[in-house]
């Protein structure tokens, strides 16, 4: 890796630093950050955007305003099963998302519902899941902050 190299990684790294904080932030003011033109900048980010490292940009509500409640919940699983578990989770539109993880649990699945009746109703329902074997759930409480 030359130095140029090195650079073109360091800015790489700082865009999308502020596009992490802020995915919406003008190309031109993103280019006066960096020291870079916003030519430059539109460049970086479409060549990010297609090498996968951005793969999209979303809406982060203030979870206060929407009053959704987030469960943390950890998943033994059959390991055979995998594929299976997957899709029949991913059918579970109050789940925003299941990770593999190392540890006891297998998989960790992030819940958002409207109440704790919901959220009680989705842990009914992956507890039917074939191949989800035990579950533990942790409701959050609070944020202390979230990027």
């Amino acid at each position: 890796m030359d130095a140029t190299d090195a650079q073109q990684d360091a800015v790489d790294t700082a865009l999308l630093a502020l596009l992490k904080a802020n995915a919406r932030e003008p190309a031109a003011s993103l280019a006066r950050k960096l020291g870079l033109a916003r030519s430059s900048v539109q460049a970086r980010i479409a060549r990010l955007e297609r090498l996968g490292i951005i793969q999209g940009y979303t809406l982060r509500q203030d979870p206060g305003s929407s009053r959704l409640i987030r469960a943390y919940v950890l998943l033994s699983t059959n390991p055979k099963m995998l594929s299976r578990i997957v899709a029949e989770v991913k059918r579970i539109t109050e789940v925003e998302s299941l990770s593999a993880i190392s540890g006891t649990y297998d998989m960790m699945a992030v819940i958002a519902a409207q109440s704790v009746q919901d959220i009680d109703r989705v842990l009914d329902l992956l507890g039917q899941v074939q191949g989800i074997e035990r579950t533990m759930s942790s409701l959050v409480l609070s944020d202390k902050f979230r990027r």
